[in-house]
């Protein structure tokens, strides 16, 4: 799977509804509109540095320059294009509009698009908000942007020019700005909290995977991961559990907003014969998908392009086995051996989840890396716990019913599984 990326969410959630014509409509008029959405996002991640200092806090943001121009553009002109949004001109290519980067206007007035960028983001203590002073911007394209993973990176990443030399007008989509921000309180700051004001109107802006690290002088430094944009407060404090807790709830989102390891967790669930069968069934995927998030995340994987839809699609084909077995309720085809080799899928899926929001390098990787693979075993565990009581609750009422249920549960789960297996099959054989 390629979790949270536009390709991966239209392959995976709308054929969930593949079986309604009306959603179908709704897919091909979303489709439509991507085509000629205004601001496509290369990348959809903002990262915030936050060093502390002996008088307040320096921030060094990066977020992708759509967010802070792409809700203003103007009135339409006489062509039909709208007047373009600032620092960026419009030109339609084959028919579409595309935006491009204004260098005119970012080389003569640098500070204005700052000035976007701290109006836009908000740091209060104790519930006064503290003025921003731009101290640096720079512009960068997405593909060959600086490392700003830690500190010591996003400092070096204000060391070059503007905008890079001899390179031309890039896509206003594929570039990233990054700010540096000085905050003065008169005093150190323990607690503070971070938001930002911006809705630029974006396809999945409320995927934006935020990451904030917190560097206070003479400890590890702390990461929060925060998903949208920000509208209401990371509140930061020099807590440990707090850090691993943002991370911990992202690993249980993604478990229970990923539509393919749902159901097949729920087959899985329902085709358990017996309390300690599913219990066999948890663990062997548990263990499974905790070996290859790790081996995944670092990189132990093949790199070739076949390698993530090939993924995929075992994934999908998992899914259609756990509903087979669900149907036919075998009692060898759920067993610890088998559970753990399909979770060894799955983890692939959740590694590549990890990889967008967190960086090998980045500082107190192993505590941000458990906090995700626990919050996954919590979502994991909630589909069981509201699943398998109602499966014995129709048990309750015969075999047959017992039986009708897993029937209908399971055939759908299959249905849908085969269509995503179709899709991606053709995703692999393109990248082969």
């Amino acid at each position: 799977m390629v979790p949270f990326s536009l390709s991966s969410y239209l392959v995976r959630s709308p054929f969930a509804w593949a079986a309604s014509p009306f959603f179908g409509l709704a897919l091909l008029c979303l489709l439509s509109s991507l085509a000629w959405g205004h601001f496509q996002l290369s990348t959809n991640i903002r990262v915030i540095h936050v060093e502390h200092l002996d008088d307040g806090l320096r921030v060094y943001l990066r977020l992708p320059m759509p967010y802070l121009v792409a809700n203003l553009t103007g009135p339409a002109r006489a062509d039909g294009t709208p007047e373009p949004a600032p620092y960026t001109t419009n030109s339609l290519e084959q028919g579409e509009l595309f935006h491009r980067i204004d260098l005119e206007a970012l080389r003569r007035d640098p500070a204005g698009l700052a000035r976007l960028v701290a109006q836009g983001h908000h740091l209060t203590v104790s519930g006064l908000e503290l003025l921003a002073e731009v101290e640096k911007i720079r512009v960068q394209p997405g593909l060959d942007q600086s490392p700003f993973a830690t500190l010591a990176e996003a400092k070096r990443s204000f060391d070059g020019p503007l905008y890079p030399e001899g390179e031309g007008a890039a896509y206003v989509g594929d570039l990233v700005v990054d700010t540096l921000l000085r905050y003065r309180a008169g005093d150190a700051v323990g607690r503070y909290e971070f938001s930002s004001s911006l809705n630029p109107g974006l396809e999945d802006q409320e995927k934006t995977a935020n990451i904030l690290l917190d560097y206070l002088p003479g400890t590890d430094p702390l990461v929060f991961r925060h998903r949208g944009l920000l509208s209401e407060p990371v509140e930061v404090s020099r807590s440990a559990l707090a850090a691993a807790l943002s991370f911990l709830l992202e690993g249980m989102r993604h478990i229970l907003e990923g539509l393919d390891h749902v159901l097949f967790v729920l087959c899985l669930t329902i085709g358990a014969l017996s309390l300690g069968n599913l219990l066999w069934r948890v663990t062997g995927f548990t263990i499974g998908h905790s070996v290859t998030l790790i081996a995944g995340f670092f990189g132990y994987v093949p790199s070739g392009a076949w390698f993530v839809p090939a993924v995929e699609t075992g994934i999908a084909v998992s899914i259609i086995y756990a509903g087979v077995v669900a149907i036919l309720s075998k009692p060898g085809a759920g067993t610890l051996a088998i559970t753990t080799l399909i979770g060894l899928l799955h983890g692939l899926g959740f590694s590549f989840v990890l990889q967008e929001i967190l960086r090998v390098d980045a500082p107190n990787l192993w505590h941000s890396l458990l906090s995700f693979n626990v919050g996954v075993e919590l979502g994991q565990i909630g589909i069981v716990l509201l699943v398998y009581p109602v499966m014995r609750l129709l048990a309750r009422f015969g075999e047959r019913v017992s039986a009708s249920g897993r029937w209908a549960v399971a055939l759908g789960c299959i249905l849908v599984a085969a269509v995503w297996t179709g899709e991606r099959v053709l995703l692999l054989l393109e990248a082969l």
